[in-house]
């Protein structure tokens, strides 16, 4: 019996005027795996990912989640579905607190009349949580779940934004580059929270130009050129060298594994 595919794309098409930025590009994301997504600049990485997540809108083409249709005009309605995504910027308040920053935009009020009419937050709760999914991905260097996240190492805050993911990402996980601005020692934590997040049964799609890290921790690699996906390999048949040459064109795709 096959396998359905978590998150699934079919000839999205996006156009800026005479600038193809996708073209006929398919995506296949399997259950319990980490797809790593690799590519050149310009090669549209990006767009492929902004229109599974809502942030852009194909100028046609398909995207089905578990296998039901969709058509996200924001990426609120993709995270309403369960997608969501941990940008290379974080997107964190530095400002507000650890657990402040988790329920950001999802903030928890009080049961009864307390909240509906004074619209009160339940703090209690929010802390509570925000330890456990914590704690959850081991990241117990963090004592003080109301502290400012700008006080966090870079570390801390992307475990923080990985946290708010997997707390609220009931289907997909999409992470942007999430080692780009890590030292060596907080790269191996992101790392580490990806194989945790896996464990979990959340599927993981990884954004990233560190093919060291892209081999370490990918099932499979998504291999996007010039608007489209043009081959999906199996990190342990190929190496980092191979998987080079195919994204800039100085090797034919591999057969059998072309698409």
């Amino acid at each position: 019996m096959s396998v359905e595919p978590v998150l699934q794309a079919r000839g999205l098409n996006k156009r800026y005027g005479r600038v193809v930025a996708l073209d006929n590009a398919d995506f296949d994301l399997m259950p319990n795996e980490i797809l790593a997504v690799i590519g050149d600049n310009g090669a549209g990485k990006s767009t492929l990912i902004k229109a599974l997540t809502g942030a852009v809108i194909p100028d046609f083409g398909e995207i089905r989640l578990n296998g039901q249709p969709v058509a996200f005009k924001s990426p609120i309605e993709a995270r309403n579905r369960g997608i969501e995504t941990v940008y290379q910027n974080l997107a964190v308040s530095p400002a507000l607190s650890i657990a402040d920053n988790i329920f950001l935009g999802r903030e928890k009020r009080r049961e009864g009349w307390v909240g509906k009419i004074f619209r009160t937050l339940d703090r209690g709760y929010m802390q509570r949580e925000a330890r456990q999914k914590l704690s959850e991905l081991g990241l117990l260097t963090i004592q003080n779940i109301n502290q400012p996240v700008e006080t966090l190492s870079g570390g801390q805050r992307q475990g923080v934004a990985v946290a708010r993911a997997a707390a609220f990402g009931s289907r997909v996980v999409i992470m942007d580059e999430p080692t780009a601005a890590l030292g060596v020692k907080e790269s191996r934590k992101v790392l580490e929270l990806m194989q945790r997040l896996k464990a979990r049964g959340l599927p993981i799609v990884l954004i990233s130009h560190n093919m060291p890290h892209v081999f370490e921790v990918a099932d499979r690699i998504h291999i996007h050129r010039l608007g489209k996906r043009i081959a999906v390999i199996d990190p342990k048949r190929h190496s980092m060298s191979d998987a080079v040459a195919i994204m800039t064109g100085a090797m034919a795709p591999p057969s059998g594994e072309a698409v």
